[in-house]
């Protein structure tokens, strides 16, 4: 083979290991970017977490070092207020059935 040959694959591979650094450094940096984000989220969700409910009051406790009556009480609380908001998505859209029946009247 020629030595213009070997020159033009030298030439090609460092071209394309230059383009895959390149690469990898640009999606990198994306990934840093996507990371830092997802950290804050995390970050602040846990500050969330650890701060007082009630101004001055204790933090609230996670729910499996509880009493499980405690977890219980929660439970049915939080399944109280999902009938209520299904219930007021049901009265505002008989709301609107009622004012289309009389639209065309």
């Amino acid at each position: 083979m020629p030595w213009w040959i070997w020159l033009i694959l030298a030439l090609f591979m460092l071209a394309m290991l230059v383009a895959g650094i390149v690469y990898a450094a640009v999606h990198a940096l994306r990934a840093s970017k996507v990371i830092g984000a997802v950290a804050a989220d995390v970050s602040a969700r846990i500050d969330e977490m650890n701060a007082p409910q009630d101004a001055g009051g204790a933090p609230r406790r996670a729910i499996f070092t509880e009493p499980l009556a405690v977890a219980a009480d929660r439970y049915a609380d939080a399944q109280v207020a999902v009938v209520e908001r299904r219930e007021r998505r049901h009265e505002r859209h008989a709301a609107v059935w009622r004012r289309w029946e009389q639209f065309n009247d």
